[in-house]
């Protein structure tokens, strides 16, 4: 799909996001919008957008009730007005999307991985990069499994794991992750280093996180609400940026995200083991 006319389609979807109106934001009408079939329209943005146009809307609404969940106001009223017709129906779509009640979410006043409209170029702010040699660190931490990252996060902030393992103190928090490259599967623990782990410790395991050469990426600050757009923009760089240009290779191992959710900073540090690329010749 042309940048022009995704770009049309998108302003479409946010100017109609809130009606409670099908037939603005059918596949009909968005085809319309695009100038396509319905056919040629489905599969171009599905190509564009990573996903069917019906879950890009279903993403972008719960996004925006989240942010207006502060209001004095029946959370059921909200999301009534962006389409679910009843409190039951944006529960179960919540708890799909994120992994968590509304009503936990909304208790714990945590941070949420949203999803922002769709963006069309770069992110403006590239992280701070350095690179660093690091000791071996013991963790202890909540196996996940091959939990969707984002979930993961969204369960340990709103059960207050990180407090329980503190013991009630603030401590920063580590989110690991090991990609088994055999079977594509990613498996993702969080937890606090274990020389802070005074509390509770039923149900984690420990991890030695190991020393050596790690590129370190800390992401630009951000408002709660833009956090995870930033952690998405962070992790493209890395991606699509950095690694190519950098004349470093991914070392197999774990890779480690860090932040202190209490402090309400919203900045996060990506660590990344590297090895230099050898020379051919």
């Amino acid at each position: 799909m042309e940048l022009q006319v995704l770009q049309r389609v998108i302003a479409h979807i946010e100017e109609h996001l809130w009606e409670d109106k099908p037939y603005l934001l059918d596949n009909a009408a968005l085809a319309k919008v695009a100038g396509l079939s319905v056919f040629h329209f489905l599969r171009e943005f599905r190509a564009a957008a990573g996903l069917s146009a019906a879950d890009y809307i279903r993403k972008r609404r719960i996004s925006e009730i989240v942010k207006r969940m502060g209001e004095e106001r029946p959370m059921s009223d909200i999301a009534f007005e962006y389409g679910f017709n009843s409190k039951e129906h944006f529960t179960r779509a919540f708890k799909k999307e994120h992994g968590v009640l509304p009503s936990a979410y909304k208790k714990a006043g945590c941070s949420l991985r949203l999803y922002e409209p769709l963006r069309l170029s770069p992110a403006c702010v590239p992280p701070k990069v350095s690179l660093g040699y690091l000791e071996e660190i013991s963790l202890t931490v909540y196996p996940f499994g091959d939990l969707h990252p984002p979930k993961c996060w969204n369960l340990y902030n709103t059960q207050r794991r990180s407090a329980r393992l503190s013991g009630g103190r603030v401590v920063e928090d580590h989110g690991v992750m090991y990609f088994h490259k055999d079977t594509g599967r990613l498996d993702y623990f969080i937890g606090i280093p274990t020389k802070e782990a005074a509390g509770d410790r039923e149900g984690t395991v420990e991890l030695r996180f190991p020393g050596g050469l790690y590129a370190i990426f800390e992401t630009p600050p951000a408002t709660q609400h833009e956090f995870s757009a930033v952690i998405r923009d962070t992790w493209d760089y890395i991606r699509e940026e950095w690694f190519p240009k950098s004349g470093y290779l991914r070392k197999d191992g774990y890779e480690l995200e860090t932040y202190t959710e209490a402090s309400r900073t919203y900045t996060e540090t990506i660590y990344i083991p590297i090895e230099r690329k050898k020379e051919h010749g």
